[in-house]
C-alpha cells in the first residue's frame, strides 16, 4: 500500500465517523399516541429547517394564549408531499391534530389537520414514511 492509498483510506474512515452521527434519529418515544390532542390555533411560525419542520401555533386559552411547538417532517419528507415552505404563514388559522408530548410540555408530533382554507394537510408526521 502507498502513502498515497493510506492517506485516502485514513480520509474515507474520518469522513464515515463523522458522518455516522448524521445517521442518527430520535425516535417517537416522547409523543403519547395513545391520546390524540386537537389544537385549534393561530400559525405563528412555520419553521421550513432540518432534520425536521415546525409549527408553532398559538391556541386561545381560558385564562391566556398558549404557544404549541409541533414537530413534522423533514422539508424533503414535506415537498414530496406537496407542502412548501409558504404553506402556512404567521396568522393563519389552523386545526392540528397532533401525538402531545408525554411530560404535558405544550408540544406534540402533527397527525394531521386542516389549513385557513379548510382543506385538509397532506401527512407531515416525522414518523410517516414517503
Amino acid at each position: 500500500m502507498t502513502p498515497t492509498d493510506v492517506l485516502k483510506s485514513a480520509a474515507v474512515a474520518a469522513v464515515s465517523i463523522f458522518a455516522l452521527p448524521c445517521t442518527a434519529h430520535h425516535s417517537a418515544a416522547i409523543f403519547d399516541a395513545k391520546r390524540p390532542l386537537t389544537l385549534h390555533g393561530t400559525v405563528k411560525l412555520f419553521q421550513w429547517t432540518n432534520p425536521h419542520c415546525w409549527i408553532q401555533v398559538v391556541v386561545p386559552a381560558q385564562s391566556a394564549a398558549t404557544e404549541w411547538s409541533v414537530e413534522m417532517g423533514s422539508p424533503s419528507q414535506l415537498y414530496r408531499k406537496g407542502w412548501r415552505p409558504r404553506t402556512l404563514k404567521p396568522g393563519d388559522r389552523v386545526t392540528i391534530v397532533i401525538y402531545p408530548t408525554k411530560d404535558g410540555t405544550k408540544g406534540g408530533e402533527f397527525i394531521s389537520g386542516t389549513g385557513p382554507n379548510g382543506a385538509p394537510f397532506k401527512s407531515a408526521s416525522p414518523q410517516a414514511q414517503s
